[in-house]
């Protein structure tokens, strides 16, 4: 749900074949598309909505040549999908692109008792344990920013 209060997401723990090298490359490209602020000051404007160039441009700051050239970046990575529409470029964030960075860096904030705490729990102080889903660390409950410092 974006513009509201985050819901309560568990996601499992990641399994992969991969070696931990090989996970590190399959995730490096979109981590270092999101690692650029201007990237991630886009990334984060089009996570409200769907945009076009212009747009980012007032929503961001940016100069539309800045807006433009990390547009191009993000587009490489996979973050960001854009469609013409008459003589504009929708831009709009590219969700699944970024499912699995979220997913394997969530299973390294929890691998030790202080990250489950710090990163799995709701506003509640609830750890996500609804019923009997295995080891703690594969539940990831996403904290709302807004919400951590009350």
């Amino acid at each position: 749900m974006l513009g509201g209060m985050a819901p309560n997401i568990a996601l499992p723990n990641p399994v992969s074949d991969l070696s931990p090298r090989e996970q590190a490359e399959f995730l490096a490209p979109t981590l270092a598309a999101l690692a650029d602020v201007n990237r991630l000051t886009i990334a984060l404007a089009l996570s409200e909505k769907s945009m076009t160039n212009r747009q980012l441009h007032e929503a961001t700051g940016l100069s539309p040549a800045l807006v433009s050239h990390h547009l191009v970046a993000l587009r490489r990575a996979g973050v960001v999908d854009t469609v013409a529409k008459g003589r504009a470029s929708v831009n709009s964030i590219c969700c699944e692109q970024l499912a699995d960075p979220v997913r394997w860096l969530a299973h390294l904030a929890t691998l030790t008792p202080a990250g489950q705490k710090a990163c799995c729990t709701d506003a509640t102080g609830d750890h996500g344990d609804h019923g009997d889903h295995g080891d703690d660390a594969s539940r990831v409950a996403p904290v709302n920013p807004a919400e951590q410092g009350q």
